[in-house]
């Protein structure tokens, strides 16, 4: 486990400075920021997705789905609306993901235990959409 979060942590820099941070979410789990995807549009048009490691959603004792929902929701609203671009086009959708292992973006590993929630931002907060 931790080759896989020095993996996540010892990525090279780019443009989103910050990349492998620990970020707080409501159950105390540990979260680390991967990356943010832009340039991969969603079924609505612009999706910006910020994708995180959590390792204890899976394992020997994984983490119930609605807890992990509840720490989505807080990453949308307390991580990603933040960094939202006040200027330009604002994204029609946001996607918060939940990996217990770094997976590259739009592989597949069966092995890994992901979690996904999509949210439209309304009136300044994150609204949950059926994904």
């Amino acid at each position: 486990m931790a080759v896989l979060l020095l993996s996540a942590l010892a990525r090279p820099a780019s443009a989103q400075d910050g990349a492998g941070v620990s970020v707080p979410v409501p159950s105390g789990q540990e979260v680390h920021w991967i990356d943010t995807i832009s340039d991969t549009p969603g079924p609505e048009g612009l999706t910006m997705r910020f994708r995180f490691l959590a390792p204890q959603i899976g394992g020997d004792d994984p983490m119930d789905p609605d807890v992990a929902a509840a720490d989505m929701q807080a990453l949308c609203e307390e991580f990603a609306l933040p960094r939202l671009s006040a200027i330009g086009p604002r994204p029609a959708q946001v996607v918060i993901s939940l990996s217990d292992r770094v997976v590259p973006f739009g592989e597949t590993d069966e092995e890994a235990v992901q979690f996904f929630e999509a949210y439209s931002v309304v009136d300044g907060g994150c609204e949950w959409e059926l994904f």
